[in-house]
């Protein structure tokens, strides 16, 4: 079945690399209109050039994911350019702290909620303020594995994450039937963002995969097409996971 979104006006933050650029590349593969963001120009303006020549149009704004104002701008910047606003992916995360999350600094732990868990929050209000509460849409929020449960080294990241989950719910819950709110929970995917969870170790971290590879961002832009696409249209409230099988194995792992 191929999956099309032609007519539509798609945002991606934290869309100049890995999954956001992904999910850009097949929202626009798929016919939409897409609005590229993250915090940087030129790598903004690289991601569009790399996008051109897909079915549907591309455009950039360079926005901070954790500052309401900056949500804002955009989100009428697509309108302008654009003429409308379908749906809104919000892809943008940061992590400052890596280790126990006992020793998380106050500053970092501020810095990751305002961008993982208030970001999320203040873009589905911008998008919703401007558009979609007078004429409906789709929002996708992009969680992790890691807000399912304990892991070492980015408990924080991952608690804001728990956030984004429950956030996706109660959304779903209070914008029915207008507005669809979904989530993808991806597992490890090849990404720069998450390099050092995979890249010192990954033959030894894919023995502990039932698919035995690492994800990649287009496993998650596909999954991301189909949750925004009109054969999504009955699901909403959920948290789709996309990992491989790894969160599915028995304790112990596979052998």
């Amino acid at each position: 079945m191929e999956l099309r979104l032609d007519g539509k006006v798609a945002l991606v933050t934290g869309a100049s690399r890995g999954i956001g650029l992904a999910i850009a590349h097949r929202f626009a593969e798929a016919g939409a209109s897409v609005m590229i963001s993250s915090r940087k120009p030129d790598a903004l303006e690289a991601a569009a050039s790399e996008l051109a020549g897909l079915d549907g149009e591309v455009d950039w704004h360079a926005a901070h994911a954790g500052r309401p104002e900056d949500a804002e701008a955009c989100v009428a910047a697509a309108i302008a350019r654009f003429g409308a606003l379908d749906i809104l992916v919000n892809n943008a995360a940061t992590n400052p702290h890596f280790g126990p999350m006992i020793e998380v600094g106050r500053a970092q732990a501020l810095k990751t909620v305002e961008v993982n868990q208030l970001g999320v929050l203040t873009w589905c209000q911008a998008a919703h303020r401007a558009s979609f509460g007078e004429h409906g849409g789709s929002i996708l929020n992009i969680a992790s594995v890691g807000g399912l449960g304990p892991e070492p080294g980015i408990g924080w990241y991952n608690a804001t994450k728990a956030a984004v989950v429950h956030v996706t719910r109660q959304l779903a819950y209070e914008l029915a039937p207008n507005v669809r709110v979904n989530a993808l929970a991806p597992g490890l995917v090849r990404t720069h963002f998450a390099r050092a969870l995979w890249e010192p170790h990954e033959e030894l971290v894919t023995a502990h995969i039932p698919l035995r590879r690492i994800g990649e961002p287009d496993d998650i832009a596909a999954a991301a097409l189909f949750l925004v696409s009109d054969a999504a249209s009955w699901i909403t409230g959920e948290v789709l996971v996309v990992d491989g099988g790894a969160t599915s194995q028995p304790a112990g792992g596979v052998g």
